[in-house]
């Protein structure tokens, strides 16, 4: 018996510190935070305890400059005499933007063998959209800057996440090489052609791509939606682009379970090719521009 009091008065000896040392919140002789007041108004109270900002002197403090991947364009670029910004015509205001945390393509300077690439996804059947920008720099570094959010139904994105990265060196030529794919070529809005005098497909469901090229002096907007086929036309364009946003947010990643393959899209208009079918011109196409996003509504909602 002696032994075991023994043992439990070393067994309390050892854990009294240790038990101390878990539930300690703040180091010796400093007093913990206290919560805020309730008086307080809620700008304050974000950043309690530490005092608010000089009103006097708010709009004219140094911010933090944003880092280089956040907008690889910046860094006080200016258009130079005889520059012009290229027009953009893919239905997407600089305010639409602007909310979700991405400096407006009609606000973008590019120069030489610099480019954008842009990709919108849409489903039908949720307000979850997807956003990723593709930038090569004329140093030859190269960018991927990536946005998901619910787009419905109140004044901001909401859940919305971001990530701004440098892809890895050598990136830069692989997205290059896009910008004389032949699908820059081709009509902006298309229709499944099936051939053989088979009725036009109709979809009426489905994911819809608004893809972006800006280079200098020139952008072209096209939008592939719904149709396989119509997806796998545009499938070399899309595989890398969003190959290129996957593996920087979980968040992000989780959107897209089956990762950045379009193969059966691929197969689908290779078929379509291959029994003599086509995508030909919608005559039926909105007038608007192929980013135009047509009224919300909640997810979950028939579409």
């Amino acid at each position: 018996m002696a032994r075991l009091a023994l043992i439990a008065l070393l067994i309390a000896a050892v854990a009294g510190p240790a038990d101390a040392q878990l539930l300690r919140r703040t180091p010796p002789g400093v007093a913990p935070v206290k919560p805020p007041p309730e008086n307080l108004p809620p700008a304050e109270a974000e950043i309690w305890p530490f005092p608010a900002p000089d009103p006097k002197t708010w709009w004219d403090d140094n911010r933090p400059k944003a880092p280089d991947a956040a907008d690889p364009l910046g860094g006080g670029r200016r258009l130079g005499r005889g520059e012009r910004l290229a027009p953009i015509d893919n239905g997407i205001d600089p305010s639409t933007y602007r909310l979700w945390g991405l400096m407006p393509l009609q606000w973008q300077i590019v120069r030489g063998d610099e480019m954008v690439l842009e990709l919108w996804i849409r489903p039908a059947r949720t307000v979850r959209q997807s956003v990723v920008r593709i930038i090569v720099r004329r140093d030859g570094k190269a960018f991927v800057e990536g946005r998901a959010g619910l787009a419905c139904c109140e004044a901001g994105i909401t859940r919305r996440l971001g990530f701004d990265a440098e892809l890895p060196p050598g990136s830069a030529g692989a997205f290059q090489a896009l910008r004389n794919h032949p699908i820059w070529a081709t009509p902006r809005d298309v229709r499944v052609a099936e051939g053989g005098g088979a009725t036009d497909a109709v979809c009426v469901d489905g994911t819809a791509y608004d893809l972006t090229l800006l280079v200098p002096g020139r952008s072209r907007s096209i939008r592939r939606s719904c149709d396989s086929a119509e997806v796998g036309q545009a499938a070399d364009i899309l595989e890398p682009v969003l190959r290129a946003a996957l593996g920087h947010d979980p968040r992000f990643d989780v959107i897209y379970p089956g990762g950045a393959d379009f193969s059966a899209a691929r197969r689908a208009y290779d078929g379509l090719i291959r029994d003599g079918g086509a995508l030909k011109a919608d005559p039926n196409a909105r007038p608007q521009p192929p980013g135009v996003e047509p009224v919300p509504a909640p997810e979950g909602a028939p579409g």
